[in-house]
């Protein structure tokens, strides 16, 4: 009979193991998310239900950035650093909201400019093609503004051609 210390060394080794082929299983994963090909604009604006409240990677040039006043959500933080700015690409014009940080007071420019080369993953709204928007105000129906598609950056990198 083996001594108990070494069944328990066995185990835990074995739960190690098994430990980091989970780890390594989900971080290879991972990767084909971070892998998501880009979208044009046009694709985005010629379908907006099919894209409404999806990840998307979409590639362009930073167009009319403005910088937000602070604005307040339903939990009662203020959120600071907030900004607007088109994304232009070959094919059309989006428009793309960054949210704030919130429960921080800062002064913070944005952090693109006019004329950059940017990679985009951000989440569409599309509401008035059929659903809610996530908006800097909770959640809400815009169904009045018909047309309105736009999205809400996730990440912005620079783009390395």
């Amino acid at each position: 009979m083996k001594p108990m210390h070494e069944n328990t060394s066995h185990q835990a080794l074995r739960i190690g193991t098994g430990l980091l082929a989970c780890l390594a299983l989900c971080l290879s994963g991972g990767n084909r998310v971070l892998a998501q090909e880009a979208v044009t604009v046009q694709e985005v604006l010629a379908d907006p239900a099919l894209f409404h409240l999806r990840q998307i990677t979409i590639k362009g040039t930073v167009r009319q950035v403005q910088p937000l006043d602070p604005y307040e959500i339903p939990a009662g933080s203020t959120c600071y650093g907030g900004y607007l700015f088109s994304l232009e690409d070959d094919t059309a014009t989006l428009s793309i909201a960054v949210p704030g940080l919130c429960g921080v007071p800062m002064v913070k420019d944005p952090d693109v400019e006019d004329g950059a080369r940017v990679v985009v993953e951000a989440t569409v709204q599309a509401p008035s093609h059929g659903g809610y928007a996530l908006s800097f105000k909770g959640a809400k129906i815009a169904m009045d503004q018909e047309g309105v598609v736009q999205a809400i950056a996730n990440r912005i990198t620079p783009l390395v051609e």
